[in-house]
């Protein structure tokens, strides 16, 4: 079989195989909502300030066998830091059946994002490169259309905000629980 033929099957294979996702033939689009619920630390020059935060969020993406690829919109609200998040996550996973181990990165930017460390004192935040990492499991039960993830993460966001030649950084920890819908 010579390279033309083989490519002309390699196209025809996965135009074909692109069906329905109920098929689960080569990928599913997914959305869906997030909740988790952790901790903060704001870091300035050596001191440090902690406080407990919940997050809430919306997914929508594509999961391929071992990887899945998503945008991600998150806030994150505490007493005094709200924060808007848009990151884009990249996860491998182990292929088993029901429960499925997976690790993910994701990287993005904070935006419209305020500190309120009293009534009083408002900090506009601007605009940084958010980091985060992932650790969870995954349980894709086969006849309902729903997957549940419970994860961990970990959030860096570096420079947040300046006071008086003193940069912030943030560092946010959570346990996080979604549900997708696969379409």
């Amino acid at each position: 079989m010579n390279i033309k033929s083989f490519g002309i099957l390699t196209a025809a294979s996965v135009i074909l195989m692109t069906g329905s996702a109920n098929a689960n033939l080569l990928f599913d689009i997914y959305a869906g909502g997030t909740y988790g619920y952790g901790g903060y630390t704001l870091y300035t020059d050596g001191d440090n300030f902690s406080k407990s935060a919940q997050s809430y969020g919306a997914i929508l993406g594509m999961d391929i066998p071992m990887f899945r690829i998503e945008l991600e919109y998150n806030y994150m609200d505490t007493d005094a830091l709200s924060l808007n998040l848009g990151l884009i996550n990249a996860y491998f996973k182990l292929p088993t059946p029901i429960a499925k181990p997976y690790i993910g990165v994701g990287i993005g930017s904070t935006f419209d994002s305020k500190y309120e460390p009293t009534s009083t004192t408002s900090i506009e935040i601007k605009d940084v490169m958010a980091y985060q990492g992932m650790l969870g499991l995954t349980l894709d039960l086969p006849i309902i259309p729903f997957n549940i993830d419970i994860e961990g993460r970990v959030l860096y966001a570096p420079d947040l905000y300046e006071i008086a030649h003193n940069t912030t950084d943030l560092l946010q920890y959570e346990g996080r629980v979604k549900l997708r819908y696969m379409f």
